[in-house]
This record gives C-alpha cells, structure tokens and sequence, in this order.
C-alpha cells in the first residue's frame, strides 16, 4: 500500500460515524478540478507505513468508529484487500471511495465483506467521461460499477462534484437517469483548491445548484447537496 496520510479524525466523511481518513496515492484518472491533486501528479518521496497506520488504529479501538480509505484511487493498490481485512479484524467499519474503474474488484471487496460503505464518484455522462477525467476510458467498467453498487448489498452513495465547464443541466438529468432508483446521490459544488491539475475552472453558484439539485431529484429523490 502507497499511503500519502492520515486525516486522524472526520465527522463528515463517514455517514453516522466517527472515523479517520488514510490518503492512498496515485489516480488513473487526470480530473481538472480534482482537489487531491498533488496524489495524482506529485512523484512522492516516501510513504507512511502501514503499520504506523495501524498502531495508530490500535490505539484509538473503542474510539473511532471506523476509516475511511480514499486517495487518489485506492483500488490501484495491489494490497487494498489484505489491508481492509486487517481493519475489519480490528472491528473498525470501512468505507471505500473509489472511481469505479475496477467493477471486478469492487465486487470481490463487497462479497468477500472487506468494507461497510462506498462512495463512487460519477464524473460525468458517459459521452464526456473522457473530456472530465482527461483521458480517454472504458466507460463500460464505471457502468459496471453503477451495478455493482446497485445490487444494494452495502449502503453505498454516488456523488459528482459540478463544474460549469465540464457539467450542464441536461448532463445532471441524464447522470440522475443513470442511477435512477433508491440510492443517494449528492451533487457536489467546485471549490478551487489552489492546486488543482488545470485551471481556468469555474462554480456554479449556490442557487444554480439548488436548481441542478431540484432537477435531478424529478428523476432520483435521494439527491441532495454536500460541500466538497
């Protein structure tokens, strides 16, 4: 496992639970706007180790509820799975966030009970995943994923942060029609980082995405607002 950090505690990132947050480095993915930017295109000199990563669990059983394993993209990790066993054998909750790039892993995560929650993140249409992840890919494998995550094994939630130049209403409804059903979507608002992978992006303003919101919700009712 590549790890970058650890957030030691997050009451937001974990629905209903207090938990920490590990940072894997590294993307397949080259999103614009994406806000953990230097996970993506930074070389990194060094790494945590993961048993630091677990003495620190060790001591905070019976405090944290669970952690979060985030990145960058943590399923581009050869040792994703021994190391969420690891933290399920500690009683830790896990919760994934991933891209949805690897549906066979995905599932053999959610079969095999190696985590509790995951967050995808929808990143566009398909006819412009390629134009917001800046590259070209199989969009196939993020239907798949769509699936997966569908078969309401494990609570999950799908999430698309909204960006003027890369999301228009009409891509909002359609991303809504996509996952129609009864699962949480959040639409996400663009914040400039200050270090992201290009720039010139803009945000929608608060209003405009209580209008996206409502639009979406015509078609998916679970969709709601979240800061990014």
């Amino acid at each position: 496992m590549l790890i970058s950090g650890i957030q030691k505690l997050t009451l937001l990132d974990f629905p209903g639970k207090t938990a920490c947050t590990v940072f894997c480095y590294g993307c397949n993915f080259l999103c614009p706007f994406c806000h953990n930017a230097l996970l993506v295109t930074e070389k990194a000199e060094q790494f945590m180790d993961e048993e630091e990563i677990f003495s620190f669990l060790k001591k905070r059983q019976g405090i944290l509820d669970g952690v979060c394993v985030t990145g960058g993209e943590p399923t581009l990790q050869k040792g994703l799975k021994a190391f969420l066993k690891r933290i399920k054998d500690m009683d830790f909750a896990v919760k994934l966030d991933t891209n949805g790039y690897k549906p066979e892993l995905l599932r053999e995560i959610i079969d095999e009970g190696l985590c509790d929650y995951v967050a995808m993140d929808v990143k566009n249409t398909p006819e412009k995943y390629p134009l917001t992840v800046g590259k070209d890919i199989d969009t196939e494998k993020i239907l798949e994923s769509i699936s997966v995550l569908k078969e309401g094994k494990i609570p999950c939630e799908f999430r698309t942060t909204v960006v003027k130049e890369f999301h228009t209403q009409e891509d909002i409804k359609e991303i809504a029609r996509l996952l129609k059903g009864d699962v949480p979507f959040f639409l996400q608002q663009f914040k400039d980082s200050g270090c992201l992978i290009s720039d010139g992006l803009s945000a929608y303003t608060k209003e405009e995405m209580i209008n996206l919101k409502e639009t979406a919700r015509e078609i998916l009712p679970q969709t709601n607002l979240r800061e990014s």
